[in-house]
């Protein structure tokens, strides 16, 4: 089972091919309300008063609690999509059980 580990210094694709290589499905990433530019670092979007700093992402957290420490850790709006990004995920669904 593969983690992955987040910092404020990455970039949104970064993030975005990190996760698709971790757990197989994919991230979609906002800044506001459209989504963030990818070259963007996680820092340079956060809103609000997060405090930043690092967040490891088990595959066994669910997708659900994974946006919901995102936006609390970094202040970043994401959710978490199917492989081919078609679709959003069951909030329920643990991040191991992403397609690959």
């Amino acid at each position: 089972m593969a983690d992955l580990k987040i910092t404020g210094r990455m970039s949104v694709e970064r993030l975005q091919r990190e996760f698709k290589a971790s757990f197989g499905g994919s991230l979609r990433v906002y800044n506001g309300s459209i989504f963030a530019d990818p070259k963007a670092t996680l820092a340079s979007i956060r809103k609000g008063d997060a405090s930043g700093g690092e967040f490891t992402a088990s595959g066994n957290m669910f997708c659900g609690r994974f946006e919901k420490e995102v936006l609390e850790k970094f202040g970043i709006k994401v959710q978490v999509a199917t492989k081919d990004n078609t679709a959003l995920v069951a909030d329920n669904t643990s991040l191991s059980k992403l397609e690959k």
